[in-house]
């Protein structure tokens, strides 16, 4: 179970990631 949400962890961690790089590029293009 302690795999379960560790996986669902690093998955939410990922999308946030991508959230900020998406951030990031649109102030690059700004």
């Amino acid at each position: 179970m302690s795999s379960v949400v560790k996986k669902r962890r690093k998955k939410i961690r990922r999308h946030k990631h991508k959230k900020l790089l998406r951030k990031t590029r649109h102030q690059r293009k700004k």
